[in-house]
């Protein structure tokens, strides 16, 4: 549960650094971009550890899928098709 709590902090983290960006891009019409450059460099290390933490739940177990084509849940929805028989010469 804590795992999945600081998904959604980090994917907030992320909207807000996004609409931050987007503030600064519309505000500073100057020559001063270096605000703009570090809201990107922020959001973009924000979802790479928004993208850990994702990778490291499913690796670990915590985060499964509950997706109703997943094989391993709903086994009896696959279907095996049998394989050519050859004729025997």
């Amino acid at each position: 549960m804590l795992l999945k709590i600081f998904i959604v902090i980090l994917f907030i983290a992320v909207l807000v650094s996004l609409f931050t960006g987007l503030n600064f891009l519309v505000k500073d019409l100057g020559n001063n971009q270096r605000r703009l450059l570090y809201a990107l460099g922020i959001r973009v290390t924000l979802a790479a550890l928004l993208l850990g933490t994702i990778a490291y739940g499913v690796h670990s177990g915590q985060l499964s899928s509950k997706a109703p084509w997943d094989r391993q849940l709903h086994p009896e929805a696959t279907t095996t098709y049998p394989s050519k028989v050859l004729p025997q010469p």
